[in-house]
């Protein structure tokens, strides 16, 4: 059934399509499985391996993996003048819209 089903679709596209017409989708076709047999690995080589200047640095990374940087343990003291400047530039570039307040 499906060998008589391809003969007839084969006989039906040379019937309707004259010879130039079949060559442009031919090229079409195959164009098109080229692009889609080279997109399998389009992001595998898209990338940078760069060394890590602050590998092991506990400033930045902490002990392990899971705790807190040493940089997170700095506290500074509220400036209210910085504040109220921090508040008008937020105010400029997002209509009065605030940002959520990160709880420490």
């Amino acid at each position: 059934m499906r060998l008589v089903f391809l003969k007839m679709a084969a006989i039906f596209v040379r019937v309707t399509l004259n010879e130039t017409e079949m060559k442009f989708y031919k090229v079409i076709a195959f164009v098109g499985c080229i692009a889609l047999l080279s997109s399998c690995d389009y992001q595998k080589y898209n990338h940078k391996e760069q060394k890590d200047v602050n590998a092991g640095n506990e400033y930045v990374y902490g002990v392990s993996p899971d705790s807190l940087p040493r940089q997170m343990a700095n506290k500074y003291e509220a400036n209210p003048e910085i504040e109220t400047r921090v508040n008008a530039i937020r105010t400029k570039l997002y209509s009065g819209a605030t940002s959520a307040v990160v709880k420490q």
